[in-house]
């Protein structure tokens, strides 16, 4: 609680302190602003799944924004958030990843010059991303900001959707920033629940592939599990990437004793029960992992 209590005080109440201190000063000025380096205000569990203490600082800090532009309107105080689309380069990220993880990062100068066009202008309670702003005011060549333009670059936390899908690399992290729905209490969602917390990085390895499965039925519902990216994922509908390797096809009971061991895939498959689309390699591999996924289902 004392890294929580640190955390908020810096962000939060720090914002919240700092103007009340200056905002006398500021209704003296006639080209007032207060600018805070916070994210927009997007209220989806992806921002929230991994780091719940910290999203709620660095969204008390843009609560603040919402609030005090609207209260400091008729003083003539802009207020306005700032946010990176992508990592910064700062020391900050060279003690989480040493300094070859700035090597996908922007260079600080990138919010500098955002933060000049903000402070510059006139408009008030905006969330804004620094890369839109510049590009607002007619940069185009942002090779300049980039610590090695040769490298993809990595996107922040907390920005809207389409900013995520603007990255040539979003697919490599879309299952890793995808919004989870919690899952509604059912027999197919206590198996996914079960193959989630099933799946490691060693099972990812030796599978490489993104399977859906189409429950028919009154249930009527889509799953997939991701066993390609990273330590792999589960969720109810679509792969996020868009696009599965592989597949099924069957009704609740077939999907029920597919995975409690009553039915084997092949006999499934070959009764009409399971159908099939993709590779049918990528589908023999996860009918052997299947025996090592029953000892934990």
């Amino acid at each position: 609680m004392k890294r929580y209590d640190l955390m908020h005080g810096v962000n939060t109440r720090g914002t919240f302190l700092v103007s009340k201190v200056c905002i006398p000063h500021l209704k003296k000025s006639s080209v007032a602003h207060i600018l805070n380096i916070s994210p927009p205000l997007l209220m989806e569990p992806r921002w929230f799944k991994n780091h719940v203490a910290y999203t709620m600082a660095k969204y008390g800090m843009s609560m603040c924004v919402l609030g005090m532009a609207a209260e400091l309107k008729a003083d003539n105080i802009h207020v306005n958030a700032l946010w990176p689309k992508t990592a910064i380069a700062t020391a900050a990220m060279e003690m989480l990843g040493g300094k070859d993880i700035t090597r996908n990062c922007r260079k600080p100068d990138i919010m500098a010059d955002a933060a000049y066009e903000v402070i510059t202008g006139k408009s008030t309670g905006n969330f804004l991303i620094d890369e839109r702003v510049l590009r607002e005011k007619g940069v185009t060549n942002f090779d300049q900001y980039a610590v090695d333009p040769t490298q993809q670059l990595t996107p922040d936390f907390f920005l809207p959707e389409e900013e995520l899908k603007s990255f040539p690399n979003y697919e490599e992290f879309a299952v890793l920033y995808a919004n989870e729905k919690p899952a509604e209490s059912g027999p197919a969602d206590a198996v996914f629940n079960k193959i989630k917390a099933t799946l490691n990085e060693e099972l990812v390895s030796k599978t490489k592939g993104v399977y859906a499965f189409q429950i028919t039925g009154p249930l009527n519902e889509i799953w997939f599990v991701d066993m390609k990216n990273g330590t792999g994922a589960v969720g109810k509908g679509d792969p996020p990437a868009g696009k599965a390797d592989v597949i099924f096809t069957m009704d609740l009971d077939c999907f029920m004793k597919l995975f409690d061991g009553s039915l084997k895939p092949t006999s499934a498959f070959m009764s009409g029960k399971l159908k099939l689309k993709g590779d049918m390699g990528l589908a023999m591999k996860l009918e052997k992992l299947m025996s090592k996924m029953k000892s934990h289902l």
